[in-house]
C-alpha cells in the first residue's frame, strides 16, 4: 500500500526507526508488531499524530541500548493499531518503500531518527509489471523440502494462489533466517534477485543440515 507516496519526494526525508535483529520489512509487505518498551510507545504516540511512518531496520552490533544500525531498511505505516488493557500497542506496519541512512539526527526524543534517502529504491513505490519470471512449482518444492526439515508449515493453497511479489516478500519476512541473510533479502535490487537469495538460503540449509535428498527442481 503506496497510497500517496508517487514520488520519493512524497516521502518524509526524516523518519523514526525501529531497531529489531531479524525483523525485516519489505514494500507492500506486512508486518504486525507488539510494542511495549516505553521509548517504542512514545514513538507509535508520536507517529500516529504525524504521517504513521516509521523505519524498521536490524542491528549490526553495539550496545542494546544503542546498537549500530544496517545500512538499509524499509519505512512502512501503521495501517492497523490497537492498545491492549496493559499498555501494548498491536500494530501492523505496511511497507512503502527501502531507504538507506545517510545521517542519523541527534537523539531529541527516547527513540532514534535518522535521515533517509529513498532514491535508490524509488522503484518500491510501483508493483512489479509483468508476469511472474519464476518457475512457481520448482520454488514451492524447494520450500516444501525447506519447511519439512524445519517442522514449519504454511497455508500451501494460499502459497500457490499468491501474486509472486507477495508469496517471496512474505517468505522473506516470515522464514527464520539469520539476520545477515535477513538483510541479503531486503537489500536485494528487484524482485527476481530475491527470488535467487531465497532460493540459495534455502539450498545452503539443506547443505548445513546434511541432506543429500534436496529435490532436482532446487539443484
Amino acid at each position: 500500500m503506496a497510497q500517496g507516496y508517487v514520488k520519493v519526494v512524497d516521502l518524509p526525508q526524516v523518519i523514526p526507526v525501529f531497531p529489531l535483529p531479524g525483523a525485516i520489512l519489505l514494500p507492500r509487505g506486512q508486518l504486525p508488531l507488539n510494542i511495549f518498551e516505553p521509548r517504542y510507545l512514545n514513538m507509535i504516540d508520536d507517529a500516529m499524530a504525524g504521517e504513521r511512518m516509521l523505519g524498521m531496520i536490524q542491528p549490526t552490533g553495539g550496545s542494546a541500548q544503542l546498537p549500530s544500525l544496517s545500512a538499509v531498511g524499509c519505512a512502512g505505516r501503521i495501517t492497523s493499531f490497537a492498545e491492549t488493557s496493559d499498555g501494548r500497542y498491536l500494530i501492523t506496519l505496511t511497507g512503502i518503500a527501502r531507504f538507506r541512512v545517510t545521517s542519523e539526527l541527534p537523539s531529541q526524543t527516547p527513540y532514534r531518527q535518522v535521515r533517509a534517502a529513498f532514491a535508490p529504491f524509488e522503484a518500491d513505490l510501483s508493483a512489479p509489471h509483468g508476469g511472474e519470471a519464476f518457475d512457481r512449482p520448482a520454488f514451492l518444492a524447494g520450500l516444501k523440502h525447506y519447511l519439512e526439515r524445519r517442522q514449519l508449515e504454511i497455508d500451501w493453497e494460499t502459497a500457490e494462489a499468491a501474486p509472486q511479489e507477495a508469496l517471496i516478500n512474505s517468505l522473506s519476512m516470515a522464514l527464520p533466517f539469520e539476520p545477515a541473510e535477513k538483510q541479503a533479502l531486503l537489500e536485494s535490487p528487484a524482485l527476481d534477485d530475491r527470488v535467487d537469495v531465497l532460493t540459495a538460503l534455502m539450498r545452503i540449509d539443506a547443505a548445513e543440515t546434511g541432506d543429500g535428498d534436496t529435490p532436482a527442481s532446487m539443484q
